[in-house]
């Protein structure tokens, strides 16, 4: 493993969660909705279900990265597109795994902004180029990050999928 990154396993994942989570408690921020960006959003707002005891969480599938360091023109919302009447007059956090670009999550932000109360993101890394500054924050970094669920190969390869990071 190459020591320009981050490295994450699931021991310290779990010890990331629950200082998140304690710094959005300790902000007062108590989140109706915990909208994860899949794929590394849903083990982020998972873990920050159980420790704010919201049991509302939601999944926006967008496509960015297409690997390492490679991706898209711009991110891809996928089906299904969640409702926006299920966002409206809630508090909503959108949970990710890194705020690398922003970009993603700038999209998730303003995809929500305008039917909800208030719109705050949760990230366990963020990096200085991210266009979105994310008010909870567990980790500053300017290193690519490996990501216990995503360090190894899959199992499974499908045929004629595109491989993200």
């Amino acid at each position: 493993m190459s020591e320009d990154r981050e490295r994450l396993d699931y021991g310290l994942f779990g010890t990331a969660i629950r200082e998140l989570a304690q710094e959005i408690a300790d902000d007062g921020f108590e989140p109706d909705i915990i909208l994860s960006i899949a794929r590394g959003g849903l083990f982020v707002a998972g873990g920050l279900g159980y420790a704010l005891d919201v049991k509302n969480l939601h999944v926006m599938n967008v496509e960015f990265y297409t690997g390492v360091g490679t991706t898209l023109d711009m991110p891809v919302v996928l089906p299904p597109v969640p409702n926006v009447v299920d966002l409206s007059d809630k508090r909503v956090l959108v949970a990710d795994d890194v705020a690398d670009s922003g970009r993603t999550l700038r999209l998730v932000h303003d995809f929500c902004s305008d039917h909800v109360a208030e719109v705050r993101s949760a990230v366990i890394y963020q990096k200085p180029r991210s266009l979105i500054d994310c008010e909870y924050v567990w980790r500053r970094t300017d290193r690519w990050i490996d990501f216990p669920w995503s360090v190894l190969p899959p199992v499974v390869t499908r045929p004629n999928r595109v491989r993200d990071a």
